[in-house]
């Protein structure tokens, strides 16, 4: 009876501490001209690359194209962008953060058929879309969130250091600063759901309230809907950043754009 007693407390305390897990599957071509942010769309990726000093209007910055196996299709599939970062889709659009303004491509041909100016802006970062067609875009130079609907763009919040990965799920924004992790309702008032050691970058929701989170410096989280903290990747002894991640939940794949390492890895989440 005692054996069998420890048996059962052996089985849940490891249970307890069974941890998510990612199983790397592919890593790219390392020739990626400074890949920032990826997302995923149907059959393809779509990556930003800054190509270039993250916050210069140089004109140098372009949007790639790979399919889910990392094989890329197009480096240069939008090119003349600044130093591109977060990426939205909503009604056949994608929506790019790109410094100070929103640049709105066409997904049918690559072609940037608009740029919305943000006001006061300077270093755009992260994008989000909700299911209404809004488009939220971060300026973490300001500390300040910014909404866009029907083209025009409006200040939504301010006062977030370092504020930078959005992501809108059903009708919260949640956000990542510093090292805080906010939900944001209707009422904009933001509330603090957990914590990281550093500035966050990413951040993916998984389902049942968890998320996936990546902070640009080489580590990735998986934060669950209590706010604990799990490491899931830390890639910093291998000089690999983890900026802006996307993800596939039907297929549970994350997908990290390396920053300075030129490529983008596939991992897929147990």
């Amino acid at each position: 009876m005692k054996s069998l007693l420890f048996l059962c407390c052996l089985l849940v305390g490891i249970n307890s501490q069974a941890q998510h897990q990612l199983k790397k599957i592919w890593e790219s071509d390392s020739t990626l001209a400074i890949p920032e942010s990826v997302l995923p769309d149907k059959d393809v990726l779509y990556v930003s690359l800054i190509d270039g000093s993250p916050w210069e209007t140089d004109g140098r910055g372009e949007i790639a194209k790979l399919d889910k196996n990392g094989k890329i299709l197009n480096p240069s599939w939008v090119s003349g962008l600044n130093a591109p970062k977060g990426m939205g889709i909503w009604g056949g659009k994608l929506y790019v953060a790109d410094v100070s303004e929103v640049a709105v491509i066409t997904l049918a041909t690559g072609k940037v058929e608009s740029k919305i100016p943000i006001d006061g802006a300077t270093g755009l970062n992260d994008i989000t879309t909700d299911g209404k067609g809004t488009i939220y875009v971060s300026d973490s130079k300001m500390g300040n969130v910014h909404q866009i609907k029907n083209g025009t763009a409006s200040l939504f919040l301010s006062n977030l250091k370092g504020v930078n990965g959005l992501k809108s799920v059903g009708d919260d924004l949640y956000i990542l600063t510093a090292k805080e992790v906010y939900k944001v309702g209707a009422d904009k008032n933001p509330t603090v759901v957990g914590n990281m050691e550093m500035g966050g970058d990413g951040i993916e929701p998984v389902g049942k309230g968890d998320f996936i989170l990546s902070t640009w410096g080489g580590v990735v989280y998986y934060m669950d809907k209590n706010g604990k903290m799990e490491t899931l990747l830390d890639t910093r002894a291998q000089k690999k950043n983890t900026a802006d991640i996307g993800y596939d939940p039907a297929q549970r794949i994350l997908y990290i754009p390396t920053f300075m390492a030129k490529s983008v890895a596939a991992y897929r989440l147990d």
